[in-house]
């Protein structure tokens, strides 16, 4: 079934951004602080430079947020890897400016009572999304502190009522090269491919993100609906979604696919597990006002969510959760 979109919104309705952080600021202290109470989730083109956005005043901190120094909107949306786009770091930014997000839907299918193709909006509603600073750890050993916006995946999945035969949900990025040159070449096995044990998709942690720094996500982020699993090394955080499948068995996903030896299912963030090729036990920070990385710092284990997941893991032997 395909589901309408609703009409889009009119740029007087568009908060602007220092509008819409004090406001968010303001409901937070009121009790009120979810962005669910607010028309839509922000603008891509607010009128506020990203120095300004970087310089708004920060909301008190949620129960998922850390209050470590944020990267800047800057480095977060130029330093990224998107192979759709390019192998350097900075290809995304440059290669999917011409990128059109909109309109956009995504295909449910498998073990669950709700499956068809849905808008983006009345998948992921945004009267839903909030805002999370979570750290972001990639495999490559480098980290960032991101604000990001959007839907718990459990708040998607509980509606979309998977079966009890679901054990797995799986994402596939779109597949398209004519609008993303970087899978022109054979880089990856394309479409790229991500998933989740479905008990871990359930946690309250990781979120569909829509935007980033109190803004539409970039399309050198993964707009418009990307994953975001702090806990995990970076490359679980599959992007421009486009299907969501509900598994009995554990679905292939890329990098696994690609390189076993190197890359598994889980991803966990595990300082005591190197990669076959680098130590995993520090890490280089962006951090906001830097132009480069700061002095290396200890990675944590699952990056630091270890009270909210450690218990899905229990007897598990830590290096398969690599």
């Amino acid at each position: 079934m395909l589901i309408r979109r609703p009409p889009p919104m009119a740029a007087s309705e568009i908060t602007p951004e220092g509008v819409y952080r004090r406001r968010r600021e303001l409901l937070r202290l009121l009790g009120m602080g979810s962005l669910g109470l607010l028309a839509g989730c922000g603008s891509a083109d607010s009128g506020a430079t990203p120095a300004a956005a970087d310089a708004a005043p920060k909301a008190a901190l949620g129960p998922f947020d850390t209050d470590e120094a944020r990267t800047s909107f800057e480095q977060a949306s130029t330093y990224n890897n998107y192979y759709e786009f390019g192998t350097d770091k900075s290809d995304p930014a440059k290669n999917a400016k011409n990128f059109k997000p909109r309109p956009w839907t995504v295909e449910v299918s498998g073990l669950a009572e709700r499956t068809g193709t849905f808008d983006l909006d009345d998948l992921v509603k945004p009267a839903l999304v909030e805002e999370r600073v979570y750290r972001m750890r990639c495999v490559e050993a480098w980290s960032m502190v991101i604000p990001w916006m959007g839907v718990p995946l459990a708040t998607v999945i509980k509606a979309l009522q998977p079966s009890s035969a679901a054990r797995y949900v799986a994402f596939e990025t779109l597949h398209d090269p004519q609008r993303m040159p970087g899978q022109r070449q054979a880089v990856l096995d394309w479409p790229y491919r991500e998933g989740l044990r479905l008990d871990e998709a359930l946690n309250p942690l990781p979120l569909l993100v829509t935007g980033m720094y109190g803004r539409e996500l970039p399309n050198a982020n993964g707009a418009p609906l990307r994953l975001v699993v702090p806990w995990k090394y970076g490359f679980k955080g599959i992007k421009a979604i486009v299907a969501i499948r509900f598994l009995e068995s554990e679905p292939l996903t890329t990098w696994k696919s690609l390189a076993p030896d190197e890359y598994g299912f889980y991803a966990n963030v595990n300082p005591e597990v190197d990669h076959p090729r680098w130590s995993q036990a520090s890490e280089r920070r962006l951090a906001e006002g830097r132009s480069l990385f700061n002095a290396r710092i200890p990675t944590l284990p699952f990056n630091g969510y270890a009270e909210q997941v450690a218990h899905l893991y229990q007897g598990m032997d830590p290096k398969t959760l690599y």
